[in-house]
């Protein structure tokens, strides 16, 4: 009887991990298939041919995009976590929705940080560094020499990145046992390099989020402002200000002798400031959505 119940208990165990897994896996191939076509909406066109640079392009496609699958999922898992314990507290007895379990959650948990670990240690850098890379020099060109320049620069920026962690650490808490628990690599080492450029995330978002704000209030403002037909009248306005200046100017260094030019310069400023007035009259009427009346049909401002 024991030995039955051994067997049912092992059974259960493997049926829940199989549904676990098939449940895993249809969710991240959902997400997988929703940031393709989202990488693809946004991604520059390139030609179609089957060369070196375009099997590059692929495989940097399938890394990136395996990346927001991940990035995705990391995302949601907190809400679905919510909703799912939401779901199983209401349906208690539902047989159909028992399968959103703690094991579940847990494990999805689990995938989430592993796989967001190696998106951001090796597969976004792994992408990066093998778009740009062209094989050492002395090397036959091809996958394989791009490949290994893309490791060997891998290599040297894990240690740029572990050793200015450490000389951090050091700095902030130089304690012999902070320095010795380093040496755990997976149980704080890892965790503790994610926190830090979790944080410089954070950081930048902040950075940026007021930047993209004030360029949306600005974008917006510039849309919204104000008609087009104001928007002429007011440099227009502008403009016939600083001739009137400018023949004021010319008025007052002009000396009395030059009697005739004083007079052109005089009529001249006369029909400066008759036009300026026009334009005032009629920047009026459009702010009170007047007609434009007689007085505003003013010569050489142009249809409008």
């Amino acid at each position: 009887m024991e030995g039955q119940d051994e067997v049912s208990a092992r059974e259960q165990h493997f049926h829940s991990q199989v549904r676990e897994s098939t449940i895993c896996f249809l969710l991240f191939a959902i997400l997988y298939v929703v940031s393709y076509f989202i990488i693809t909406r946004y991604k520059r066109k390139s030609d179609e041919q089957e060369d070196e640079d375009a099997i590059v392009n692929r495989i940097s496609l399938f890394l990136s995009t395996f990346t927001l699958a991940v990035s995705a999922g990391a995302v949601l898992l907190l809400p679905f976590s919510i909703i799912s314990n939401e779901i199983l507290l209401s349906f208690p007895q539902n047989y159909y929705i028992q399968w959103l379990n703690g094991s579940l959650i847990h494990g999805l948990w689990n995938l989430a940080s592993l796989f967001s670990n190696l998106c951001l240690f090796v597969l976004m850098p792994f992408a990066f560094f093998f778009l740009e890379s062209e094989g050492f020099a002395g090397l036959k060109k091809g996958i394989r020499a791009r490949i290994l320049e893309t490791l060997v620069m891998l290599l040297l920026l894990a240690l740029l990145i572990l050793g200015i962690v450490w000389v951090a650490s050091a700095l902030i808490d130089n304690d012999a046992a902070s320095m010795e628990s380093l040496y755990d690599l997976w149980e704080f080492y890892l965790p503790y390099l994610y926190s830090c450029i979790s944080l410089m995330g954070c950081l930048l978002l902040l950075l940026c989020t007021p930047v993209g704000l004030s360029r949306m209030f600005t974008v917006m403002g510039q849309l919204l402002v104000k008609p087009t037909i104001l928007e002429d009248l007011d440099e227009q306005i502008y403009i016939i200000t600083l001739e009137e200046e400018a023949l004021q100017r010319r008025l007052n260094g002009l000396s009395s002798s030059v009697e005739y030019n004083i007079m052109e310069l005089e009529q001249e400023l006369e029909n400066v400031k008759t036009l300026k007035t026009k334009l005032d009259h009629w920047k009026l009427c459009v702010h009170l959505g007047f007609e434009l009346c007689s007085a505003c049909d003013v010569e050489n401002t142009g249809n409008h």
